[in-house]
């Protein structure tokens, strides 16, 4: 019996089983209405789930009303958002992908542009289009860069209820049907801006020295934790570093990561950057395929965690390679995979995994099959008559 090659074999976690390490992102697509999921969120990710990846992630869903990045993202800051959300669990499903959530709060980047209409602090233009302004929050009156809104600074009564939503969130989460949750820690959106010094200058138990900066991103990750059931995973994502002298580091990330683990936290989600500017905007990183491969890497290795790797994995082979190399134990794929919802199902035939369709849903395989086997015959007829 030929061994599956890395990228298709199993992964256990607590008490589910991935049927590939191929997992699908969050993106973000900017496209709810008062936070409640539509069709085109439906659509967007069920292509995902047709297509073979083992886990999918619905993207960036906000704890509090003012924790959206834009008016477009999506929510579970009420029971009515529930329904929207349950439609794409039970279809994930119901054709063997794991339905994950990611909970977040925008923080100090919250009331943003749509990318389209330009990605930064809401203008003139947007306000006639309807999209009106907030306050939006962060560890210190820190703006995200010049132009930018200044952030309300949360006091620890406001961090007592944004608990209380993360855990509330988590509730809906599950009832929802998602069996995997994960805290967005990272890209400068509000766990992220306390945990970097460039943006936190609190001088309370939740600022200065590093263990107060990540007090906040243990106290949501145990909230979450103490909901989440213990035989569901839960994930973290990171920017493992900020690619700035004075910023967050790769070492921090590393005793971040374990005090995580400690918690409970099962994964580690290895993105990077996005303190200023952007979500994903760096100070100093070369972007090349595979660029922050090397931090699921070490924190794998010294954090003693099983990881994700993100960013500019686009290749079944450099997957492939990644998982072989022990730098993670999972691969998320986003805009490769709208290019080409199908990644997983076409990786899986590129490294010799499925000649026959077989994986592929039956609806389509079927076809597939029998289009090869004509095409066979035909390639086969043409050799023999040259």
């Amino acid at each position: 019996m030929t061994t599956a090659p890395h990228l298709f074999q199993p992964l256990t976690l607590r008490g589910i089983t991935t049927r590939n390490r191929v997992v699908i992102s969050p993106m973000c697509q900017y496209s709810a209405h008062d936070g409640h999921m539509e069709d085109w969120h439906l659509a967007h990710l069920g292509r995902f789930a047709m297509g073979g990846a083992g886990i999918i992630f619905t993207e960036a869903t906000a704890v509090q009303k003012r924790g959206r990045i834009t008016h477009g993202c999506p929510g579970l800051w009420t029971d009515s958002q529930i329904t929207g959300h349950a439609r794409i669990t039970q279809f994930a499903l119901r054709n063997g992908a794991i339905p994950a959530i990611q909970l977040g709060h925008a923080g100090p980047k919250g009331g943003m542009q749509r990318p389209w209409f330009g990605n930064g602090p809401l203008d003139e233009a947007d306000i006639a289009r309807g999209d009106m302004p907030w306050t939006p929050a962060g560890p210190s009156a820190v703006p995200v860069a010049k132009g930018w809104p200044v952030p309300h600074a949360l006091t620890e009564a406001d961090i007592d209820a944004l608990l209380d939503d993360y855990a509330a969130a988590a509730v809906r989460a599950l009832a929802a049907g998602y069996k995997i949750a994960e805290i967005h820690g990272a890209h400068g959106y509000l766990i992220h801006s306390f945990l970097s010094p460039l943006s936190n200058q609190r001088t309370d138990a939740y600022g200065g020295d590093l263990s107060g900066r990540m007090r906040l991103a243990l106290d949501v990750a145990e909230r979450v934790r103490t909901i989440w059931p213990d035989d569901l995973p839960l994930f973290f994502r990171t920017s493992a570093v900020d690619g700035h002298p004075d910023g967050w580091t790769l070492d921090d990330t590393v005793v971040l990561a374990r005090e995580l683990r400690r918690i409970g936290v099962d994964v580690m989600d290895c993105s990077s950057s996005g303190i200023a500017g952007s979500a994903t905007s760096s100070t100093g990183q070369k972007r090349q395929p595979g660029f922050q491969v090397g931090y699921a890497e070490r924190v794998r290795q010294d954090a003693e965690m099983t990881t994700m790797a993100v960013g500019l994995i686009t290749h079944p082979q450099q997957a492939e390679n990644i998982l072989t190399q022990g730098s993670a134990d999972l691969i998320a794929i986003g805009r490769e995979a709208l290019v080409d919802p199908n990644w997983a199902l076409n990786a899986a035939r590129d490294l010799g995994h499925d000649a026959t369709f077989e994986t592929w849903p039956e609806q389509s395989g079927w076809w597939l099959a029998g289009r090869q086997r004509t095409s066979d015959f035909y390639v086969h007829e043409d050799s023999v008559k040259s």
